[in-house]
């Protein structure tokens, strides 16, 4: 059992997935989860599941893409919380396409939404963690962002500028015990995958680059993220830890 000391943490993207797997697990560990999804549908699912299941949750809908609305949820949480004490940056899409087919907004909606999100929720989320001199940041990444995707140009760099960003954060933070970390699943089974998860010629071929052989499951980056927010990992930060059956190694 993981210790936790009855924090909060918000989690973004937690409508589905990974967001969700993370949502649940550190529920079970009996944090007060914020669920935060662009669909409120989603996010209240997800928040009363927890809630069903004896947990604490709240549901907030937030476009993460969307730099001032996610000043204006942080200035609501914080008159509400005292702090937010863990952060998941786990929020992403994909617009894959080659590079020359790859429309300005594409581009451009990816970096929103996947990278600047982070800027955004950490900017507005850490100065109280910073002040309580305890915090837990980690940022969702990806195996794209260290080894590169062919079309996925903007994905790839998103991910890779979260890297930047976690271990520059790190280094800002680790004066006041608030350690930022990266985790970067590679093949998992989620909706983003579906596509090729469920087609045995795509799959096979996928898996030709995982040593393991087999697709993640959500909780095996689930429980990564849940022990990088525990009292346990104090002394781990500016790290990336991939989760991808062997492939970036």
């Amino acid at each position: 059992m993981l210790t936790y000391h009855q924090r909060t943490a918000l989690v973004t993207g937690a409508g589905r997935g990974i967001g969700k797997a993370i949502a649940e697990t550190l529920a079970r560990q009996g944090v007060t989860v914020i669920c935060v999804s662009k669909s409120a549908d989603s996010c209240g699912a997800t928040a009363a599941a927890l809630i069903a299941a004896g947990g604490k949750a709240k549901a907030l809908a937030v476009d993460v893409a969307d730099g001032a609305a996610i000043a204006q949820a942080a200035e609501s949480l914080l008159a509400e919380f005292p702090k937010i004490d863990i952060l998941v940056n786990n929020a992403g899409i994909t617009r894959d396409g080659l590079l020359f087919r790859m429309s300005d907004a594409d581009w451009n909606d990816v970096i929103a939404t996947n990278l600047s999100s982070c800027f955004h929720w950490t900017k507005y989320l850490a100065r109280p963690m910073t002040r309580a001199r305890w915090g837990r940041i980690v940022n969702i990444t990806s195996v794209s962002g260290i080894m590169g995707n062919a079309g996925q140009a903007n994905y790839s760099a998103a991910k890779a500028g979260m890297i930047g960003l976690t271990k520059t954060l790190a280094r800002e933070f680790a004066g006041r015990s608030v350690t930022v970390n990266a985790v970067a699943p590679g093949f998992i089974k989620t909706d983003m995958t579906t596509e090729f998860v469920n087609q045995p010629e795509i799959a096979a071929k996928v898996l030709e680059a995982v040593p393991l052989k087999r697709f993640g499951e959500a909780a095996d980056v689930a429980n990564l993220a849940a022990y990088l927010c525990s009292e346990e990992a104090g002394y781990i930060t500016g790290q990336v830890f991939a989760v991808d059956g062997g492939m970036a190694m």
